[in-house]
């Protein structure tokens, strides 16, 4: 079993290496220098929240439901039969998600999957405000003290909505008039970060990067009508630092799907002596 399970962590660190590769995160003469510090001195943080039945689920959305498909007893091995929504759980959402016609989840390449992460810490104004929406200038802000947001980054809001995941009622906050109450982006923001900063996607530990209210769906928009992706109901986030993580995002390569519940990971390369 040790053996297995190293082999299996040696295979995973040389498809991150690959793909950082494709990615264009390592220039491959630059891995030739050894300007890169051994994969196996990286932090591996897993993003991703358990799943249960009792997750929270957006509104309509099918329930997620795990039932016994083999047992022990009766077949001599153990399997479940699974049901989930594509956007249920840890999950990325692809362009044809809004997008008749755009790129669905099996389009999006190995390459893609590997990106920089920005991570913007939002939690005091969220605590204020349930309906928060980041601002241009709240970007602005965010620049001044940890420098320009790279191109070709994820860009996601720490919002502090992680930590309400085992209670779908305050993770939702749905009013009573049926009203989801929670931070996200503003249409304008996400819309700059995309032509000022080149972002190639938007992430939260949310269930969207919209604000709960917001029914127009502004930055989702935003973010597919660029052909970018979307993570959402991510985990963990405060073990990542505003910047220098690389994000490695499995999920299922669907046929016309619009995304795929995901296992996400973060990189960080280890701390210069």
């Amino acid at each position: 079993m040790k053996h297995a399970i190293a082999l299996f962590t040696s295979v995973i660190l040389v498809l991150f290496a690959a793909a950082l590769v494709l990615g264009g995160v390592i220039h491959p003469t630059a891995q030739a220098r050894s300007t890169v510090p051994p994969l196996t001195d990286w932090q591996v943080i897993d993003l991703t929240q358990p799943l249960n039945p009792n997750i929270p689920i957006w509104p309509g959305d099918p329930a997620f439901e795990i039932e016994p498909w083999a047992t022990y007893d009766v077949d001599y091995y153990f399997i479940n039969r699974i049901s989930i929504g594509e956007h249920s759980g840890t999950h990325w959402g692809t362009p044809n998600t809004f997008i008749e016609g755009a790129r669905s989840a099996e389009m999006i390449t190995a390459a893609e999957l590997v990106v920089p992460a920005v991570v913007i810490d939002i939690r005091d104004k969220a605590t204020e405000d349930a309906d928060f929406r980041l601002g241009v200038d709240d970007v602005a802000a965010w620049e001044a003290a940890n420098g320009s947001i790279p191109p070709g980054s994820v860009v996601i809001l720490w919002t502090g909505w992680q930590d309400k995941w085992a209670d779908p009622a305050a993770f939702l906050g749905e009013d009573a008039a049926g009203t989801l109450h929670w931070p996200g982006f503003s249409a304008e923001t996400a819309e700059f970060l995309i032509a000022e900063r080149g972002v190639i996607g938007l992430g939260t530990d949310t269930h969207g990067v919209d604000p709960g209210n917001d029914e127009e769906f502004g930055a989702s928009f935003a973010v597919y009508d660029a052909d970018g992706m979307i993570l959402e109901c991510l985990a963990w986030l405060d073990q990542l630092p505003p910047v220098g993580a690389t994000l490695v995002i499995g999920g299922w390569p669907i046929e016309g799907g619009s995304g795929s519940p995901a296992r996400i990971f973060a990189f960080l390369p280890p701390a210069e002596k």
